[in-house]
């Protein structure tokens, strides 16, 4: 069957059973059901996290106070209370949480769910580790290598 027979016959089909019988009719068609779907979709973004030596002693300086998503290169667990980001331009970030966010070193990765702007913000936003805990993002602070 070609696809324009195809097309043609499901147009006249559809045709046919679309238009709802006359009201004074008693007939009416038999195994026609009608549903509708929605579809909600929810992105989360997991970012992997490490525990690693630091070989470079950094100095933390005022920092952003928000990133975007896809700045981020790489991270690592360094303390409880924090996580050191690696942005694109070899910048260094902290993003400091308002308590100890021991889940994050355990689980060595994090999940986050970003807002229509692709940021992350420091008093907006949080991080869930694996084990489902959250961490609230205190502020963030730029990194910079001790003289």
């Amino acid at each position: 069957m070609t696809f324009p027979l195809l097309v043609g016959l499901l147009l006249a089909s559809s045709a046919s059973v679309a238009a709802p019988p006359a009201p004074s009719s008693p007939i009416q068609p038999q195994g026609l059901q009608f549903a509708q779907v929605t579809f909600h979709s929810r992105v989360v973004v997991r970012i992997e996290a490490a525990r690693v030596p630091t070989i470079t002693t950094w100095v933390e300086k005022k920092g952003p106070h928000c990133i975007n998503l896809s700045d981020i290169q790489g991270t690592a667990v360094i303390v409880a209370n924090s996580v050191d980001i690696a942005l694109r331009g070899s910048d260094r970030t902290r993003m400091r949480f308002q308590r100890s966010c021991p889940g994050l070193d355990y689980y060595s990765g994090f999940y986050v769910v970003p807002n229509k702007d692709g940021k992350i913000c420091a008093g907006r936003d949080i991080v869930r580790d694996r084990a489902g805990g959250e961490c609230a993002i205190d502020k963030f602070r730029k990194l910079v290598p001790a003289k």
